[in-house]
């Protein structure tokens, strides 16, 4: 197990390039089962669960060969086996493989899938599309999915998941017929397996919308694809530079999926502006929560694309525990993701956590360096970011997680004037 220890008080300056998007480049794995020929995926970034995921596609019978640091090459000529094995349960997105193998090969057996700890992630929504398409699902230790050939459908999504629609988005692919996806995700990394499979030959209407229209094709081939740049990791910089007072370029950050996060970073107070591809974050701002109209209190909501994700609910609270006013965040969508709120009040911040969903930041707070535990990725840059900006030494441990979701991120911060260092326990 590793530790970081981090130094406060040092602003984040100069340029970074964040990394390759990590809920694109999951699902983009698993995609490659689809076809029996070459798949290259470029700006694949090289975390903890694009190695489980890895690491699974060869349990499978995948041939994976890394090109260059960011870029890999899977063969899957014949599949070894359609049962996950237990590394499943380490990785949320193992659950993309049933619609890979179901449109593959007709079956799948997976354990119920790992992740983030933050409330309940119910998988309600691919088993019923599943259903629509002609698949029959038996539930015991394990999740069992069989077909004797996929039939395109017209089915309505009961949420709008996005690893439920990425998943029938393959399965439909390769179903015989037209499917009809109604209340689909259309987050950035969504559109972007809709465009992997678009360059393997599915076709697909209405990409970027939350209605896809599929025609099943019978076979798919081969692809050459790059990787979208992580929204999600803009975010964090742009929350770390505020935080710590520091002037940042974030170069290549694809500003038209940061339209939403940038106008709520705005309402906390931290301004940006654009240059070309690139995010920049002017130094030494004076940070103040703008009020509503007549001087009401703001909230921040999240939502599903194109509103504030959920994922980066703890990065801006972090920001608002360094902002002078008062604002109330209401996350809507996990029920055990505002905990880590905790580790922040135990450092200083003043937060009231009114109930799972929904606390009160008022700021500015001196946050005062602690012993604290990383509970899930995003939460851990949340703490990274506090680290960064308090008095004195703190100490996240289980930055497991963190590396789940961020590439050598101390590498990048370190580069930037961070004091920070990995430390291997024991």
């Amino acid at each position: 197990m590793s530790q970081f220890r981090i130094q406060g008080g040092v602003p984040l300056s100069g340029t970074v390039r964040v990394s390759g998007n990590k809920n694109e480049a999951l699902p983009a794995l698993a995609t490659a089962l689809l076809t029996d020929e070459p798949v290259v995926l470029r700006n694949i970034p090289d975390i903890l669960d694009v190695r489980v995921m890895i690491d699974i596609l060869r349990e499978l019978g995948s041939e994976v060969t890394w090109l260059e640091p960011h870029a890999i090459r899977i063969v899957t000529r014949d599949l070894r086996t359609t049962e996950l094995p237990d590394l499943g349960r380490r990785v949320r997105a193992s659950i993309l493989f049933a619609g890979a193998l179901l449109g593959r090969a007709g079956h799948c057996e997976l354990p119920p899938p790992g992740g983030d700890v933050i409330g309940r992630r119910r998988l309600d929504t691919h088993f019923d599309g599943f259903a629509a398409l002609g698949a029959k699902l038996t539930v015991g230790e394990t999740y069992k999915l069989d077909s004797t050939g996929l039939v395109g459908a017209d089915f309505f999504l009961d949420e709008a998941s996005v690893t439920a629609t990425e998943n029938l988005l393959m399965a439909a692919s390769v179903a015989k017929g037209t499917t009809v996806l109604s209340n689909v995700a259309c987050e950035p990394h969504v559109q972007g397996i809709a465009r992997l499979l678009t360059a393997m030959g599915a076709k697909i209407d209405g990409i970027g919308t939350n209605r896809l229209v599929i025609d099943g094709v019978q076979k798919l081939h081969g692809a050459d694809f790059t990787i979208g740049p992580d929204y999600l990791e803009v975010g964090s910089f742009i929350g770390l530079a505020a935080v710590t007072g520091g002037s940042l370029r974030i170069q290549d950050a694809a500003p038209e999926h940061l339209r939403m996060i940038r106008m709520v970073f705005q309402r906390l107070g931290v301004r940006t502006e654009i240059d070309g591809q690139d995010v920049l974050v002017p130094g030494e701002q004076e940070m103040r929560i703008r009020q509503d109209l007549a001087g009401g209190i703001p909230r921040v909501d999240d939502a599903i694309w194109p509103q504030f994700p959920t994922d980066l609910m703890s990065i801006a609270i972090t920001v608002a525990t360094q902002s002078s006013g008062t604002v109330l965040f209401f996350e809507k969508m996990f029920e055990g993701r505002m905990f880590f709120v905790d580790h922040l009040i135990g450092m200083g911040a003043q937060i009231i956590l009114c109930d799972p969903h929904r606390v009160v930041v008022a700021g500015p707070s001196r946050l005062v360096g602690q012993r604290v535990q990383s509970p899930d990725v995003r939460a851990g840059m949340a703490l990274v970011m506090a680290a960064l900006c308090a008095h004195g030494t703190t100490t996240i441990h289980n930055i497991r997680q963190i590396d789940r979701g961020y590439e050598k991120i101390e590498v990048k911060l370190a580069a930037l004037g961070a004091r920070i260092e990995r430390i291997e326990e024991g």
